[in-house]
């Protein structure tokens, strides 16, 4: 007997028998179930994300606009300062452009001026000497060569020798003959009265009394021309103490910018020449006032202090009191007033 045959093989069936078939769509469903779960985490960590960012966004620009607040409040408190520095700074230039260190060289020379002054009593030597030492600026080698020696040396201003030369000047202006004094203002209330003034009774440091020093001596003569033009200059020169020009000279102030135009006009100055010469002794003897002036007439004018014409500058106009306060309140509203370097006015005795 032939033997049974086995039942007949499927070739659709797999290799495996069906089982097979269980274990591949077992380990498709786990591969399945472990894209879910990666998924799922990139979800909540996305949501983390998106609910830490927009705290932290908020904290940066928390951070940002503090930082800018404050440094805002520095700034502004800073600003005053950078304000008042660069106001100091635009003072210190200006002042050292109306007050150069070098000072001006004027177009004339001392000459025999001291010795005359010391021989006729308009100076005593012993007590100008001691008006210098009790300030604490003695008298320098120059300065007393120029007070007591003939010199050829030209006549300098500067921020040393301001003072010195007040009183050198003032002296001469008193003494000297010249109808600026005999038949000016001076001379209103005829000879007795002219000790009234600061000019005449201010003047201590003489060997006789004032009144008597007045117009009492001829050092310094001039021609009818050289008179002349010391007369134009004389007439419209002003000094912002008071509102009188150099021919009523009734401050000591007045009294030595005469005796220096007497000096230059001797000396053949020309006008324009004594009117700078002015200018220049202004500005050391009225700083503080030349320094506002000077501020007016670049702020306002766009004019440097050196370019402004020194017939203008020392004219009635600006110069004088009363048109020095005009300056001065023109600045004040503008908010445009200086400070002074301290400096200060240049006073005698």
């Amino acid at each position: 007997m032939s033997e049974k045959a086995g039942p007949e093989a499927r070739p659709w069936e797999p290799k495996n028998g069906p089982e097979s078939g269980v274990e591949a769509e077992s380990s498709s469903s786990s591969s399945d179930r472990l894209v879910e779960q990666l998924v799922a985490q990139e979800r909540r960590q996305r949501r983390r994300q998106l609910r830490i960012a927009p705290r932290l966004e908020a904290l940066i620009l928390l951070l940002v606009f503090a930082a800018g607040l404050g440094s805002g409040y520095l700034l502004r408190g800073r600003i005053p300062i950078m304000q008042a520095e660069r106001a100091a700074s635009a003072a210190a230039t200006l002042a050292r452009e109306i007050n150069p260190p070098a000072g001006f060289k004027l177009p004339a020379i001392y000459g025999d001026v001291g010795p005359q002054l010391l021989r006729v009593g308009a100076i005593d030597d012993s007590k100008f000497v001691q008006v210098y030492q009790a300030s604490g600026r003695p008298l320098n080698d120059e300065q007393l060569g120029i007070l007591r020696q003939d010199t050829q040396a030209p006549i300098v201003i500067n921020q040393q020798n301001a003072y010195f030369m007040l009183n050198f000047l003032w002296a001469l202006g008193l003494v000297n003959e010249n109808p600026i004094l005999e038949h000016g203002p001076m001379m209103a209330d005829g000879k007795q009265g002219v000790g009234n003034f600061a000019s005449t009774g201010g003047w201590t440091i003489g060997a006789r009394d004032a009144t008597a020093l007045y117009a009492s001596a001829e050092i310094v003569k001039l021609t009818p021309e050289q008179q002349a033009r010391l007369e134009e200059v004389a007439n419209n020169v002003y000094r912002p103490c008071c509102g009188n020009p150099t021919s009523f000279p009734d401050c000591n102030h007045g009294m030595a910018l005469l005796g220096l135009l007497e000096v230059m006009a001797s000396q053949d100055a020309t006008v324009e020449q004594m009117f700078t010469a002015a200018k220049q002794m202004n500005a050391f003897w009225f700083p503080d006032q030349t320094l506002e002036l000077a501020t007016y007439f670049k702020a306002v004018e766009g004019t440097n202090y050196q370019a402004v014409d020194a017939r203008r500058i020392v004219g009635k106009e600006f110069m004088s009191g009363g048109g020095f306060r005009q300056v001065h309140q023109t600045l004040a509203s503008k908010g445009l007033l200086p400070q002074a370097p301290g400096s200060g006015q240049s006073c005698g005795v």
